[in-house]
C-alpha cells in the first residue's frame, strides 16, 4: 500500500473509510524531506529482516522512543526463539535511497481473553519486556497513521490490534492517542501496572542515600564489611566485546546454580536460549550498547548484572547471584553499585528495571515508576471491540 502526503494536504489513501480516516487523522505538516513522497508499507517475517539490518539500526538511532529489544542486534537472534510465527510491518520513505521510518513487529494470535478471537499482537516475550515500536521521530504521527491505515486496509489481518507493555505516558502512546482521537477509533487499556524506573531529577550523587534511608544504608555498610571478611571484594564492569563475551559465562553459570536451575528454567539449560543470550548481548556490545557488571570475591563472580542501552535510555535486563552468599545480599549490593554508576552517567536519562510490578528488591532502591499497559485498538468498525 502507498500513502501519499504533501506539506499542505492530508494523505490520500485508496482504501475504505476506516483506513482513510486513520490516514487523514494526523498533523498536516510533515518534515520537508518526506513532504512530496510516498510511504511504502510491507510485511516481512522476522527471519527475513537481516538483509535490512543497516537501515533498521539507523531507524533505532532516530526513534521517537527507544526500544533496545526491537533493535536488530537483539531482535534477530531473539526471533529464532520467540518469533518464529512473527513478522513486522515496515514503513519506508519514498526517497532514494529509501529510509526505514517505522518498525512494528507483531504476530497473529488466534485466541485471546478466553475467546476464539484473532488479534494482531505486538511482539513481546519473557526476554523482551517492552512493546513500543520504532518510529522516526520527525514524522511520527504520519508514520503511525500510515501503519494503521495499512492494517485497516488489509482484510487478511485481524480487525483488532493489541500493543502489550506499552509505556502509558510515552511519546509513542501520546502520538497514537492523538491519531485515534481524530479518527474516532475505539481503544482501551488493559493490564495497567507500574515497574521500577531510575530517572533521577534532583541531586544525583545522593540518590542512593535518599532512596535507602539512613537505617538501610547503615545495614548495607555492615553487610559490606562482613562480605569483605570472606575475601578480596572487587567490582568489575565489562564493556569491550571480548570482555562481555567472557562475562556472559559467569551470568549463565550463576543463574543455573540458583532457583532457576532447580526449576529447569535457567538459560544455560536450554541451547536455544543460551545461544540467543550470547548473540544478543555480544551483538549489542559491539555497538557499545551492552555492559556486564560483576561482584567478585577472590576473583570469583558472586553476582552478575546485564545492562542494555540505546540512546539516553538503559535497561537493567538481567541479574543472577550465588545463593551460597545470600546472607550478604550480593544481588542487592551489586544493584546499589550499578545504580551509582547509572546515576553518575550523564548520557543516561532513565533506566527501566524490566522488573515485575512491586518487585521486593528494586522497588526499594529505585524511586520512580514506569506506567505500562496493554493497549487494544479496533482498526475497523466491525471488529468485536465491545465483546473484548
Amino acid at each position: 500500500m502507498t500513502v501519499r502526503a504533501s506539506a499542505t494536504q492530508a494523505p490520500v489513501v485508496a482504501l475504505d473509510s476506516p483506513a482513510a480516516a486513520i490516514a487523514s487523522a494526523r498533523r498536516a505538516v510533515l518534515a520537508d524531506r518526506y513532504a512530496a513522497n510516498a510511504f511504502t508499507i510491507e510485511w516481512r517475517e522476522l527471519a527475513q529482516l537481516e538483509s535490512i539490518a543497516g537501515e533498521w539500526r539507523e531507524l533505532a538511532a532516530r526513534a521517537l522512543e527507544p526500544n533496545v529489544f526491537y533493535e536488530p542486534a537483539f531482535a534477530i537472534p531473539a526471533a529464532a526463539v520467540f518469533g518464529r510465527d512473527a513478522g513486522a510491518v515496515l514503513v519506508w520513505s519514498g526517497t532514494r535511497p529509501r529510509r526505514l521510518l517505522g518498525f512494528f513487529p507483531a504476530r497473529i494470535v488466534k485466541r485471546r481473553y478466553g475467546l476464539n478471537l484473532p488479534i494482531l499482537v505486538g511482539l513481546t516475550h519473557p526476554y523482551g519486556p517492552l512493546g513500543v515500536p520504532l518510529v522516526e521521530r520527525e514524522a511520527a504521527e504520519a508514520i503511525i497513521a500510515a501503519w494503521l491505515a495499512h492494517l485497516a486496509g488489509d482484510l487478511a489481518l485481524p480487525g483488532l490490534v493489541l500493543l502489550p507493555l506499552l509505556p502509558q505516558d510515552g511519546a509513542f502512546a501520546t502520538a497514537l492517542d492523538a491519531i485515534l482521537r481524530r479518527a474516532q477509533m475505539p481503544a482501551a487499556d488493559f493490564n495497567r501496572h507500574e515497574r521500577a524506573l531510575l530517572a533521577p531529577s534532583g541531586a544525583r550523587p545522593l540518590y542512593v542515600e535518599h532512596a535507602l534511608g539512613q537505617r538501610r544504608h547503615k545495614e548495607l555498610r555492615r553487610q559490606w564489611r562482613r562480605l569483605s571478611e570472606t575475601g578480596a571484594v572487587l567490582f568489575s564492569t565489562a564493556m569491550e566485546p571480548a570482555a562481555v563475551a567472557g562475562a556472559i559465562d559467569d551470568f549463565l553459570a550463576l543463574e543455573a546454580s540458583g532457583w532457576k536451575g532447580r526449576a529447569g528454567t535457567a538459560a544455560a539449560q536450554h541451547q536455544e536460549l543460551r545461544r540467543f543470550i550470547r548473540a544478543a548481548v555480544s551483538g549489542l556490545a559491539t555497538e557499545g550498547k551492552a555492559s556486564i557488571d560483576r561482584l567478585l570475591i577472590d576473583g570469583r563472580a558472586i553476582a552478575v548484572a546485564i545492562v542494555l542501552r540505546s540512546g539516553s535510555s538503559a535497561w537493567f535486563w538481567k541479574i543472577a547471584y550465588d545463593e551460597s552468599f545470600a546472607r550478604f545480599s550480593p544481588g542487592f549490593m551489586l544493584s546499589v553499585v550499578l545504580t551509582d554508576e547509572l546515576v553518575e552517567d550523564p548520557t543516561i536519562a532513565r533506566t527501566d528495571s524490566c522488573a515485575t510490578a512491586n518487585h521486593p528488591m528494586i522497588n526499594h532502591l529505585w524511586c520512580e515508576r514506569l506506567p505500562l499497559c496493554d493497549r487494544l485498538v479496533a482498526i475497523r468498525p466491525q471488529a468485536p471491540f465491545s465483546l473484548v
